[in-house]
């Protein structure tokens, strides 16, 4: 397995501290900023300023100690470090809008795993900014995220969906290490929008719908990773989990880039990638005349 940033898992817990503060009902536009105690005064400001934060902005300091106990369980203690460095923001968007996840300086967990675990988790309708002021894999971001979503929501999120959805993320990024991230951010997605339409009763279903859906991304799995999949879904449809939200979360996903390229500006973005292809080969045709 690639490193896990010690540094990153200071999203973690992010709002374990978080217990002691009350906050009205979220409205859109409302943030919530997350930053790891070891950050030193000017990479808090620099990430202050790169998360947008106002004078007004709630702003969080995780600890590693609360990294510990909320990863312990899921990394061991030297993979998890004894520093807090990454940060985050949750900015509230209106209700039906989905998830939107951007990340920088993350070098293994992708956006879209980010995405895909916070939907599990049932988190939805904010944009999502995970960042870090010099490259960390990224493993410890989930949890305080969606820690900072359900104090700041009051929504209750199960301990064990919680769990759930930091062990899909880290399996996801491990499967992705074999298969391509790309690959296993859209085989998770496919498998769940699967389950979100006809929920497999037994093992063999199951199966089913994972070799169904690897097959539909022209995906060949191994026995291995078979099973790990089969581990991690067997584990998901036994949580009291809203499949149809899910369902609806994923596709809301799926309509923001198909929305973006049917729109001029995507049109736009097509025919100016276009034009670059056609002149690059015009170019080389150059070379050999």
């Amino acid at each position: 397995m690639k490193r896990f940033s010690a540094v990153l898992i200071p999203l973690l817990v992010l709002m374990l501290s978080l217990a002691s503060v009350t906050f009205a009902d979220v409205a859109e536009g409302d943030k919530i900023i997350t930053l790891g105690e070891n950050l030193s005064n000017e990479q808090r400001e620099q990430i202050l300023s790169e998360l947008g934060a106002t004078d007004t902005t709630q702003v969080i300091t995780v600890s590693n100690q609360e990294e510990h106990k909320y990863l312990g369980n899921l990394l061991p203690k030297a993979t998890i470090g004894t520093r807090a460095i990454s940060s985050s923001a949750i900015t509230y968007t209106k209700a039906g809008s989905g998830l939107d996840v951007t990340t920088n300086n993350i070098n293994w967990v992708t956006d879209e795993m980010y995405l895909n675990a916070l939907i599990t988790a049932g988190v939805k309708d904010a944009d999502i900014q995970v960042t870090a002021p010099f490259n960390v894999s990224g493993t410890a971001a989930l949890t305080g995220l969606i820690k900072a979503y359900e104090v700041s929501t009051g929504d209750v999120i199960p301990e064990d969906v919680k769990q759930a959805a930091n062990e899909e993320m880290i399996q996801t990024a491990k499967l992705g290490d074999q298969i391509g991230a790309e690959n296993a951010s859209a085989l998770f997605a496919k498998i769940k929008e699967k389950i979100a339409e006809n929920s497999p009763q037994t093992d063999a279903e199951l199966r089913d719908i994972i070799l169904q859906a690897a097959k539909e991304l022209g995906l060949t799995l191994t026995d291995e990773q078979i099973q790990l999949l089969m581990d991690v879904f067997n584990k998901l449809k036994e949580l009291n989990i809203d499949w149809n939200q899910v369902g609806d979360q994923l596709n809301q996903a799926k309509d923001k880039i198909s929305k973006y390229l049917q729109s001029e500006e995507g049109q736009n973005f097509l025919e100016r990638l276009k034009q670059f292809f056609v002149s690059l080969i015009d170019a080389i045709k150059g070379l050999f005349s």
